[in-house]
């Protein structure tokens, strides 16, 4: 027999190749069971009409957070999404259509994901996104034009509020929304600063009609924005790049 030669059919290399085949198997195994933790159980098309728990989904586990919060994966009582559609056909894959207000509905653009209902925090556990007011440090830059005081206008040219105050992004250090107080409506409302281009005179919001703008999610807090609301209030002006009035949502020929 040859050198490594346990018998004359089996030797230490082909031993050593049958470990790392049950290694790799294992690895794979491991990988899809751990990739299972998020999204499980999944639902079926058509309002949750089933559940989907694949496989292989691991058992929960408990993960403890920095904040001293815990979450469980995969979680099978998991909040139900909230939306407000219907499907356009019976059969499974049919699109989703708005039920209601097309802007708060939480279909398509207008989609968001259920983040925690908790404020973000930077790095020593504060809220990183206040209002540029309760931000010492931070301002307008001086070649930068200050929209505080300028009036929101919609696509169709109606003033919907007027800018009260900047949100800044205390990690990022950028603006990320404009403060608009609603004339007659008593409700102040944020606007992302992505969808809005500041002028000379005035804010431009085409995503939404001027009118709609006071229809935006509103937060609990008047001073601080939760991951949750963040994500309901880009959802609306997301959702009203097509859903703010009847023609954009047809085909372009």
């Amino acid at each position: 027999m040859g050198t490594g030669a346990i018998t004359q059919y089996v030797d230490v290399a082909q031993l050593v190749l049958y470990a790392f085949w049950a290694f790799f198997f294992g690895l794979i195994y491991y990988l899809i069971r751990e990739n299972h933790r998020e999204g499980y159980p999944m639902e079926t098309d058509g309002h949750a009409r089933g559940k989907i728990t694949g496989w292989p989904v691991p058992a929960p586990k408990t993960y403890k957070l920095h904040d001293g919060s815990t979450v469980v994966v995969p979680n099978r009582d998991k909040l139900e999404p909230e939306f407000s559609a219907e499907p356009l056909h019976s059969w499974i894959g049919a699109p989703l259509v708005p039920t209601g207000n097309p802007l708060l509905a939480g279909v398509g653009p207008g989609a968001w994901a259920q983040r925690a209902d908790v404020p973000e925090p930077d790095e020593h556990g504060k809220p990183k996104m206040v209002p540029l007011r309760l931000a010492s440090g931070f301002g307008v830059a001086r070649q930068d034009r200050d929209p505080r005081g300028m009036p929101v206008v919609g696509a169709d040219g109606v003033t919907g509020g007027v800018v009260k105050d900047l949100w800044v992004d205390r990690m990022e250090m950028a603006f990320r929304f404009l403060e608009v107080e609603v004339p007659g409506a008593a409700r102040t409302v944020l606007v992302p600063i992505l969808f809005a281009r500041i002028g000379r005179e005035s804010v431009k919001v085409d995503a939404v009609l001027g009118a709609q703008i006071a229809q935006a999610p509103v937060t609990r807090h008047p001073e601080l924005v939760t991951m949750l609301e963040d994500e309901k209030i880009a959802g609306f002006f997301a959702a009203g790049t097509l859903y703010a009035t009847p023609d954009r949502a047809e085909a372009l020929l």
